[in-house]
């Protein structure tokens, strides 16, 4: 056995030695509720750490394996959900003042799934204030900082996940994506999040007192942030077991057939213009890629910018309008003042923009299908920037436009519903760099393969401590 603590071992590691007994599931909870005391009062990652709830697990899961019963693939693994997902007996606060003791009655899909699978719910993480800002900040739990540059967001929504997956609280963290919500944090974050296809994972708030609006049925999806893409992989398999409570659930295979080693680089979506650093990092990709045996092109698939900027003819009117009136109520400043700034920047739009970007989307995605028959994978980045400065989005409406900007490829893929994974690829100026990598609907394995042979030369390691203002 290695020396390294138990924090720093990747989930497959930790279930595997777990089964053969090497560690107990006491003993990996403990190291981690330990690590969670150490970093997350620098951090505010986790904001409800749940330590004797774990403990409890923990040895009632060691009880099992003694008894010689069937475990699950993670059993005695330390895992985080997000306080916008409902967990039976924690609230579903969604970082609101005003929700603060909305208690879920039952556990979300997403947390069921963990749940038999045999993971151990430590805490859970900090989001924005109705989960819609690209920074982790609210007035219930305060600010998440990054692990790398506490100066700069760790992303968001799903902040906090990626934070405490930087940083060792857990090694598998749970997050939500509509626009980049797992994928910009893990960039930001220097680890690994993958958005799965629409219709893979099945998700459901049973607290929620309205049904999902259209374009947040389309578009918002459940995923895992790691530091491993082997962890995204094994996350995904057990976050995929289909579930009666989401009629979007789709039964379909986790590999699909062989496709053309072909991979489709776009270090400059739409022409819009990146910094060179992002660039760089999408080129180094491309030559590792090829090295890897892979036939790397630079294309770009169909109307890519005109995809992004679809997001808001589909949302503005539908899901934003239906936040618009929550936000009034209980939104803090920071949510009110993002979201005005959105208003302002974006295009006026009304129900029937939405319908007809609905109809546009799917000839869209018409396109992009017959595109991946050619070239099965696209690699591009995660943004236009490094991680955005820590209030950024607050301070006005040119701001807010160049941010908007920068974050096309975060945009485009929730409104094709495809697979993507961010996975990094180094550090420039001691912030994390990545690359986004798109697959066809339901191939999170080509995403995964590709980002693992991306992973194999990068050599980015994580966790970290947390550095100091």
């Amino acid at each position: 056995m290695t020396a390294e603590p138990l924090w720093s071992l990747d989930a497959v590691e930790l279930a595997d030695r777990i089964r053969r007994r090497e560690v107990s599931a006491r003993q990996v909870v403990d190291a981690h509720l330990d690590r969670m005391d150490a970093v997350n009062p620098q951090l505010n990652a986790v904001v409800l750490a749940l330590p004797d709830k774990a403990r409890a697990d923990a040895d009632a899961a060691d009880v099992a394996l003694a008894r010689g019963d069937e475990v699950g693939p993670l059993h005695g693994v330390p895992v985080t959900i997000k306080v916008n997902t409902d967990q039976a007996g924690c609230p579903t606060d969604n970082g609101v003042v005003a929700f603060k003791d909305r208690a879920a009655e039952r556990d979300s899909p997403t947390v069921g799934s963990f749940r038999k699978a045999g993971a151990i719910v430590i805490g859970r993480t900090n989001t924005p204030c109705l989960s819609m800002r690209w920074t982790t900040e609210n007035s219930l739990h305060g600010n998440t900082l990054n692990p790398w540059d506490p100066s700069r967001t760790p992303g968001g929504s799903s902040g906090g996940a990626g934070a405490a997956t930087a940083a060792g609280i857990a090694p598998i963290n749970q997050g939500n994506d509509i626009a980049g919500s797992v994928r910009y944090p893990a960039y930001c974050c220097g680890v690994v999040g993958l958005r799965p296809s629409y219709g893979r994972v099945p998700a459901r708030n049973y607290s929620s007192p309205t049904p999902r609006v259209i374009s947040a049925q389309l578009m918002a999806v459940q995923g895992p942030l790691t530091r491993t893409v082997r962890d995204a992989r094994l996350a995904l398999r057990v976050m995929a077991a289909g579930h009666v409570g989401d009629a979007r659930w789709v039964d379909a295979p986790l590999e699909g057939p062989p496709a053309p080693k072909r991979v489709a680089l776009v270090p400059d979506p739409a022409g819009r213009g990146v910094q060179p650093a992002i660039r760089e990092s999408v080129l180094q990709a491309g030559r590792w890629l090829a090295a890897a045996g892979y036939e790397v092109e630079e294309i770009e698939p169909p109307r890519l910018g005109e995809v992004a900027d679809l997001w808001a003819k589909m949302a503005m009117a539908d899901t934003i309008r239906a936040l618009d009136p929550t936000i009034e109520q209980v939104g803090d400043e920071g949510i009110r003042r993002a979201i005005a700034l959105w208003h302002a920047v974006l295009p006026k739009c009304g129900p029937q923009d939405t319908l007809d970007a609905l109809a546009e989307r799917d000839a869209m995605l018409q396109d992009w299908q017959a595109f991946m028959e050619r070239y099965p994978v696209v690699v591009m980045p995660n943004s236009a920037e490094p991680a955005f400065k820590v209030g950024e989005d607050l301070i006005d409406v040119d701001t807010t436009r160049r941010l908007i900007a920068a974050q096309l490829p975060q945009f485009a893929i929730p409104v094709l519903g495809l697979p993507a994974v961010s996975v990094p690829t180094g550090t420039h100026d001691g912030l994390p760099m990545g690359v986004q990598i798109v697959a066809g609907r339901f191939r999170e394995d080509l995403c995964l393969g590709v980002a693992e042979a991306v992973e194999a030369k990068a050599g980015m390691t994580t966790p970290i401590d947390p550095k100091s203002a």
